[in-house]
């Protein structure tokens, strides 16, 4: 029997996942990886809050709320078996005001209907029995909640792949992906050359790149990726110990992101933010400079403008915070006032892939779509990161098996 040969494009939490998988289902196979960096995992896998969600807000019978809660097993499990630190240290949900309690008991229920483990409506002074210095008329609290480094997750998975014998392509963009009408797989790289190999599977875990890739690839234009940069800034040492965990806001429904929270890192540090606004280029992480090709693709994409008409309050609200750092740490301290004078500094920004429909709505779950024998993540925002093991599973023991209806 011929050996299955399987290509991964994407050296994400995501794709390093998939190739992890491949490789514990089928020992035997070839999987080969193409990543475009020289190293993995340095694109929204390094750019991210660190937090594995408990799945506090995704809708029952979502994709998202199945594969987050099987992610954060997963990723727990992960953590433990390859003595990577995983820091247990909670999140409480803060509402300041009645129309917030009635949104967050809603929150409640939701975490209720995903079986987010403990979690706890705290109301008034309850609140500082987690959080001592937060201020709220109710909280949803999820003790569960953790953070990590997905970037050191991510290595040690692709130490994994090549210890169980798989091979990671680095500096290796890939242009396409197509089906050939004898079964098989043509990789093209972005400078024009054809891989030797020929593949029986594929699986597209670009990220950033997603949609140019799938439509080079033959698959459909859309939903297409729209670039919003979140900023993030580090309490200074002095101001870091006023806050234990994650405290973060109540959704508001009429406002597409979440707003800025405090996150604590797994290096001790604590952050506000991110706030969430255009970004000018889709890796554009420093904030510096521009990439018109970018700019072009959603200037001209009819979806993006009916999603901006629709928001303009919040463009306004976020817009507060990109330009005014006062503003962006008055946004924070409406929770925890003690961090009123809290003096901070830039870190770097991350990236959200965000998959965007012609009608200019957001696409809220993870797209996961199969194209003959390619398999295309067309969108794997928030929790991507925490889901990533999880999607891994999912992709190849029922996606690629023709299981799912995607």
């Amino acid at each position: 029997m011929s050996t299955v040969n399987y290509a991964v494009i994407g050296g994400g939490i995501n794709g390093l996942s998939v190739a992890r998988q491949l490789l514990i289902d089928y020992p035997g196979a070839n999987v080969t990886l193409f990543e475009k960096e020289s190293e993995v995992a340095q694109h929204q896998t390094s750019h991210n809050s660190g937090v594995v969600h408990a799945g506090l807000y995704y809708a029952k019978g979502s994709l998202k709320a199945r594969l987050c809660r099987r992610g954060v097993e997963l990723v727990r499990n992960y953590c433990t078996d390859n003595n990577l630190p995983y820091d247990q240290c909670g999140k409480v949900v803060v509402a300041l005001n009645e129309v917030e309690e009635a949104r967050l008991k809603k929150l409640y229920q939701i975490a209720l209907d995903n079986e987010v483990p403990n979690v706890k409506m705290l109301y008034g002074e309850e609140i500082k029995t987690v959080e001592p210095n937060c201020i709220g008329v109710a909280a949803l609290h999820s003790p569960e909640t953790a953070i990590v480094s997905y970037e050191k997750i991510a290595k040690r998975i692709a130490e994994e792949i090549i210890e169980r014998g798989g091979k990671i392509e680095l500096n290796s963009p890939v242009q396409s992906i197509k089906n050939n009408s004898d079964g098989k797989i043509t990789i093209t790289l972005q400078s024009g050359k054809v891989y030797p190999t020929q593949f029986d599977y594929a699986v597209s875990c670009a990220g950033l790149q997603s949609d140019r890739l799938a439509k080079n690839s033959g698959d459909v234009e859309t939903p297409k990726i729209v670039p919003f940069f979140g900023q993030y800034f580090v309490l200074d040492d002095q101001f870091t110990h006023d806050v234990k965990g994650l405290i973060y806001p109540v959704p508001d429904p009429k406002y597409p992101f979440l707003g800025v929270h405090f996150t604590k890192r797994i290096d001790g540090k604590m952050t506000i933010g991110p706030n969430a606004f255009l970004s000018k280029a889709r890796e554009n992480y420093d904030g510096k400079g521009f990439n018109f090709k970018d700019i072009k693709e959603f200037i001209f994409y009819p979806g993006f403008w009916r999603f901006a008409f629709r928001n303009i309050p919040a463009a306004m609200r976020e817009s507060k915070t990109v330009f005014s750092q006062k503003n962006f740490i008055n946004e924070a301290t409406k929770y925890v006032p003690s961090l009123s004078n809290m003096t901070v500094k830039p870190a770097t920004r991350g990236i959200r892939a965000q998959a965007m429909n012609p009608d200019g709505t957001l696409v809220d779950d993870f797209v996961i779509r199969r194209d003959g024998n390619i398999t295309h993540i067309r969108n794997a925002p928030s929790p991507g990161a925490t889901s990533s093991l999880a999607i891994a599973e999912y992709i190849v023991r029922e996606v690629m098996q023709g299981k799912a209806d995607v």
